[in-house]
């Protein structure tokens, strides 16, 4: 057992058998209090038995014929997974005529041509020991008959006409129905005097199994399942019965008691049979536990009646039938404590005025004390309805004063003794924006000021920010910030927007804002762009009792033509000196008729508006006061909704003013009791909005209205609206609390709904906590930190997404309404399944030598399960990043690094790596590391090996010499002969992809042509085929561009002369060479080979300078397949000056079957660019190595 821990730890990696563990365990644990006791752990070493041999006679079968092919697996512990395979272990095809059966056999509805083969091969799985059984594989014969004949469906499993099946309550019900029959029947599932469970059916294997998930008692029935072909029908019935383990309707709950206190503990479970309730007292059956007077049995129910310290105890409750049981453990704890006060001593609260203020006084003690609080130090004890008193001693004044400021006193009692605790409650004045900032409209390249001008607590440090469209303003220094203001100078069009000003305490906020908008200038002096000038002269006339004709002239438009006119009114009777929205009309109309509402005293007043803005208002018209009414409308948005659990709300909008239509406006309030035979209950009030009934019963749905009347009468009657009265919390927890556990991070649960009658409000839905216990790989425990997931509505299941493999976890369930949560349901625990392990957290690689390298690796920071083992792939890369054969190591899961040896020297590997649980493979990380050559550059020789080794081929001192548009570039090689050298090169600085030449042969120099004058190249040189190396980068610089001398050479003596000579050397090999044709010029390859013998004294070439090219005996071979020339038989003229093609009558030479060349000679040259790389490849450094002798 682990020191300072309950944990038992059974290891049997380093020897010893499972089955000497192989029983029940229990664990207690015990101090004086008491003693608590665990559930019976069972263990069981897992069992994977072999095969048992048999004769298997091949299989014979008439085409059209049903045929079961038998499995019959060995008893495994877990049971096996089965599963049919061919030789190739290619999973067989399945189909509605050929399918697998849940115990594992084959079964043909009828067998086919096709399905004759001799490996029918049974496979059984054992996931817990990760081995695989094979049976031996089957053979199966079908010979035809003509013609074929149909049958008509008969069961091949369940056989005769009924059957009967017990499953567990919350299992997974699996019935299934195979038939045989020609044509192949199709399978239907009923239940006979009900329906299949919604959302729970699931049918699988073609229809010919029926699955529900998370069966109930409910479940139970005749089930049948009906198969069908065009020549008629079997059915089969099966009897379904569902029993339960016991499961808690209410488990044993912790108890702390004071002495001379009474509690009870309950323990009631459910199940199918009923379980038997039994009680242990510290681990003892209470029958013979120590006798305790305070004590009494009562079947589920322990009671406790005037306790004392020694009754302190742990009991657990057992509820077991023969199908399970349960075991719940509850702490009795009878404590003697005075109170003690958590909330330190002086603790300052601050709160802005007229908001609420909490004050606090946290407070533990046994019996429970009663809590007061007290203003000062000799204050009388607070009461009334502005104070609200919390059951955890918080002191709440829902509208603090500035006289509320001073020292609050929280004093705990309870028969043990008393304490109390001060605090200090300071009120501050709000902060307020008195001077707001204003619409501005400026011109472009204007200077514009906002105002911010604030007056706040003096004891609070205010902080002000400006912001432009609601985020930062910009960073730019036109922008000035003063204490009061914000100035913007040399105005953009960038700048027009919503400036805001905010105004942050620490205790509160506030803010302001304004538009700014941004006009173009003046083009010129002349014109003038502004708002317009108010309208004036306003005449009423046609006066009625409902409407009015207004009209009036407009002002000057300053340029800007007006859009629109706004009129608006004030009521003088009402809200004098308040100008309100009437109506708007095009810029083009100068009058409009007014409708108008009875008993208002009106005057009129109109703004025009243009593109720039609105002018200012006219002056007001005369007024206009018109009769009195009867109210043409009641009250809008009328509601009942409780406060309290005893009363009834009714709130409204009150009508305006003007809505009146005249003098002394009331309300008539009138309200009953919904599907009740009550008279309606009516009360008239005074212009208000709110009127409250009580005495009411709670959430009870009441029919509404509110109806507005004058001193002339009421108006029309109102539309009836329902409410309730006030909620309460609910009274029960959600019951029959059951998890599903889907897969290793996704759970389902399910609750059966509380009755409505105790929802005692509006059901918005259930609340689930969940909360991850413990990892079961690592069993430590951390914060507890609770998830909550609302379902709206009366939904009785939810699924829990983001769950952590191979833990457990703990939840309840809670009844939502209006009022809040309901008792928790008792916790549920479940736990996750394994997963697949997250990647290695590190997968280092050291001390590479010659031949090994060392891996080092991390464990997944999250194993999700048991770690099994690890998997290592690596596999070669060449030069060419061609990826080499794959080798897969398994690793035990306990170690941390490996050595690998047998590698090849100086290759590159990639390695994969990835850990294993027994779900299967997380994900994997991959790194590269080569393998090095030793210090001297020289392979050290392998045992035994009697040859001489390479040299470590490398390119050095790599040197240009340049001119205007060429360069000559030349190296240093050491290494294996036969090396394929290219050249590459760019513009210096640039991120264009560097340019590749060929080097022909195996010279140790290169011409680069058609460079630009003036210009830095990076050049470096490469060998293919040798691992990849290349040398390092050099860098040069081609000659700047000569200008030309203006000189017509065409007038020049020397040069007339010179073209003379040169036509009539033309000519005159022109003769010779039609001399030679003429007379069967056709000559061996070998004359012209005689004549490139010595490539040693070869002379410099005339036209680019560069010596002649190196030469070696495969240069006198005849092409063979696999030789260096590129694919299409061309050759760049700087990679060889002395082809075979040169002397060809076309492009592509030709050969013989045997390799000889068979084309004439002839004097046309023609050479074409090859593209691309040449096609053999480079012998690699080993297989340089393997052909030295």
């Amino acid at each position: 057992m682990k020191p300072n821990s309950g944990t038992l730890v059974i290891n049997i990696m380093n020897g010893g058998k499972a089955e000497a563990y192989e029983g029940v365990y229990q664990c207690t644990a015990r101090n004086e209090r008491g003693a608590a006791i665990s559930n019976n752990i069972v263990i069981r070493p897992s069992r994977s038995p072999l095969w048992t041999k048999e004769k298997l006679e091949p299989n014979q079968v008439r085409e059209g014929d049903s045929l079961v092919l038998h499995c019959r697996p060995p008893v495994g512990l877990p049971p096996p997974i089965i599963f049919w395979m061919d030789n190739a272990f290619q999973r067989l095809p399945q189909s509605e005529r050929v399918s697998q059966g849940l115990n594992g056999d084959l079964y043909f509805s009828n067998v086919q041509p096709e399905d004759t083969r001799e490996d029918y091969i049974c496979y059984a799985r054992f996931n817990h020991t990760q081995t695989i059984q094979q049976k031996q594989p089957i053979s199966v014969k079908v010979f035809s008959t003509k013609p074929v004949t149909e049958r008509q469906p008969i069961l091949l499993t369940p056989t005769g006409s009924t059957s009967t099946k017990v499953e567990l309550r919350g299992n997974v019900l699996l019935l299934e129905c195979i038939a045989a029959g020609l044509p192949t029947p199709v399978i239907h599932w009923i239940k006979e005097g009900g329906e299949l469970p919604a959302n729970r059916t699931f049918f699988e294997n073609f229809k010919k199994t029926l699955k529900i998930i998370d069966v109930s008692e409910a479940d139970s029935g005749n089930y049948k399942c009906i198969a069908r072909n065009i020549l008629g029908s079997a059915h089969h019935v099966i009897s379904v019965t569902v029993k339960a383990a016991p499961y808690w309707i209410t488990a044993p709950r912790n108890l702390v008691l004071s002495p001379g206190e009474d509690g009870t503990l309950i323990c009631r479970a459910n199940g199918n049979p009923k379980p038997n309730i039994s009680w242990l007292a510290n681990g003892v059956p209470i029958a013979i536990a120590p006798e305790d007077p305070s004590r009494k049995v009562d079947g589920d129910t322990i009671i406790f009646s005037h306790v004392q310290e020694r009754s302190s105890a742990v009991y657990q409750c057992n509820a077991s039938n023969e199908y399970g049981y349960l075991l719940a453990n509850a702490f009795v704890n009878v404590l003697a404590e005075p109170p003690r006060i958590l909330t330190p001593a002086n603790k300052l609260y601050q709160v802005i005025a007229d908001s609420p203020a909490l004050l606090d006084c946290a407070y533990f003690g046994s019996p429970k004390p009663e809590i007061e609080w007290f203003k000062g130090v000799k204050g009388s004890i607070l009461r009334g309805s502005e104070y609200v008193f919390h059951d955890n001693g918080t002191l709440e004044i829902p509208v603090a004063q500035k006289d509320s400021t001073g020292t609050y006193t929280c004093v705990a009692r309870n028969e043990l003794g008393k304490i109390q605790n001060e605090v200090q409650l300071e009120v501050k004045d709000p902060t307020m924006i008195i001077k707001q900032p204003e619409y501005k409209v400026i011109q472009r390249y204007g200077q514009v000021s906002f105002e911010c001008i604030i007056k706040h607590d003096s004891t609070l440090l205010p902080t002000v920010i400006w912001l432009k469209d609601n985020d930062e303003l910009p960073d730019d220094e036109r922008f000035l910030v003063g204490k009061d203001n914000l100035t913007i100078m040399n105005v953009t069009d960038k700048d027009d927007g919503t400036y805001t000003c905010i105004v942050n305490t620490t205790l509160d906020s506030v803010s302001a804002s304004a538009v700014l908008t941004v006009v173009a200038a003046p083009p010129t002096p002349a014109i003038i762009y502004a708002r317009p000038n108010p309208p004036f002269d306003l005449e009423l006339t046609g006066q009625l009792e409902r409407s009015v004709e207004l009209s009036w002239i407009p002002g000057d438009e300053n340029n800007s033509p007006i859009t629109n006119f706004v009129i608006e009114y004030e009521d003088g009777l009402h809200e004098p000196g308040v100008w309100n929205y009437q109506t708007e009309v095009p810029g083009t109309q100068t009058t409009v008729q007014l409708k108008l509402s009875p008993y208002v005293n009106y005057s009129f007043r109109v703004i025009a508006v243009n593109e720039i803005g609105r002018s200012q208002p006219s002056e007001p018209s005369e007024q206009y006061l018109t009769k009195s009414a009867n109210p043409d409308e009641n009250p809008s948005n009328v509601q009942g909704i409780g406060s309290e659990p005893d009363n009834l709300v009714i709130t409204w909008e009150s009508l305006k003013g003007f809505q009146s239509n005249g003098p002394g406006l009331q309300y008539k309030v009138s309200w009953r009791q919904k599907d009740v035979d009550d008279e309606w209950t009516s009360v008239i009030v005074a212009n208000v909005s709110k009127y409250i009934v009580s005495g009411t019963p709670t959430f009870v749905p009441y029919e509404i209205k509110v109806q507005a009347l004058n001193d002339l009468g009421y108006a029309p009657e109102p539309s009836e609206v329902i409410g309730h009265s006030g909620e309460d919390l609910p009274m029960v927890a959600p019951g029959n609390v059951q998890v599903h556990v889907i897969n290793s991070t996704l759970a389902k649960v399910h609750w059966d709904p509380v009755p409505l009658k105790t929802v005692r409000g509006h059901l918005q839905g259930y609340k689930v906590y969940y909360w991850k216990v413990q990892s079961l790989s690592r069993r430590s425990r951390r914060h507890v930190e609770k998830k909550i997931l609302t379902f709206r509505g009366n939904k009785t299941f939810g699924m829990l997404p983001g769950l952590e493999p191979y833990s457990s976890y703990k939840l309840n369930v809670r009844v939502v309404n209006g009022k809040g949560e309901g008792p928790a349901s008792p916790d549920k625990v479940f736990k996750t399944p394994e997963g697949v392990p997250s990647s290695p957290s590190f997968l280092k690689i050291t001390n590479p030598t010659l031949d090994s390298l060392t891996l080092e690796w991390g464990s997944p920071t999250h194993p999700n399960g048991v770690l099994t083992s690890y998997i290592l792939k690596f596999q070669p890369i060449n030069n060419t990043h061609e990826l080499g054969p794959l080798v897969e190591i398994r690793i035990p899961a306990n170690e941390s690094s490996l050595i690998l040896k047998n590698l090849n020297y100086s290759t590159r590997y990639k390695f994969y790596f990835n850990a294993q649980t027994s779900v299967g493979s997380g994900n994997q990380i991959t790194e590269e590391a080569v393998t090095i050559m030793d210090e001297a550059g020289i392979l050290r020789p392998a045992v035994g090996a009697g040859k001489v080794q390479p040299l470590y081929p490398r390119i050095r001192n790599v040197t240009t010499a340049a001119a205007e548009t060429y360069a000559n570039i030349s190296w240093e090689y050491e290494g294996p002969d036969h090396a394929n050298f290219y050249v590459e090169y760019g513009v210096a600085g640039s991120k264009e992809d560097w340019k590749k030449e060929i080097v022909n042969g195996s010279r140790s120099f290169f011409v680069l042509k058609g460079l630009t004058p003036g210009t830095a190249y990076k050049v470096r040189v490469g060998a293919e085929g040798l691992s990849g190396f290349r040398s390092s980068e050099d860098v040069f610089e081609t000659g700047p561009a000569m200008a030309s001398r203006q000189v017509d050479i065409a007038t020049q003596g020397w040069f007339i002369g010179l073209m003379c000579a040169v036509a009539l050397l033309i000519l005159i090999l022109l003769i010779v060479c039609f001399i030679r044709r003429n007379k069967g010029g056709k000559y061996p390859v070998k004359e012209k080979e005689d004549a490139h013998a010595d490539p040693e004294i070869q002379p410099m070439k005339e036209d680019d300078g560069t010596f002649g090219e190196y030469s070696d005996a495969e240069d006198h071979k005849p092409l063979k397949k696999g030789s260096r020339t590129p694919s299409d038989r061309t050759v760049k003229k700087e990679d060889s000056d002395d082809s075979l093609v040169d002397y060809g009558e076309g492009v592509n030479g030709q050969f013989n079957e045997d390799g000889s060349f068979i084309g004439q000679y002839s004097g046309k040259k023609e050479k074409e660019p090859a593209e691309g790389n040449e096609s053999s490849e480079a012998p690699s450094p080993v297989n340089a190595m393997n052909s030295f002798v």
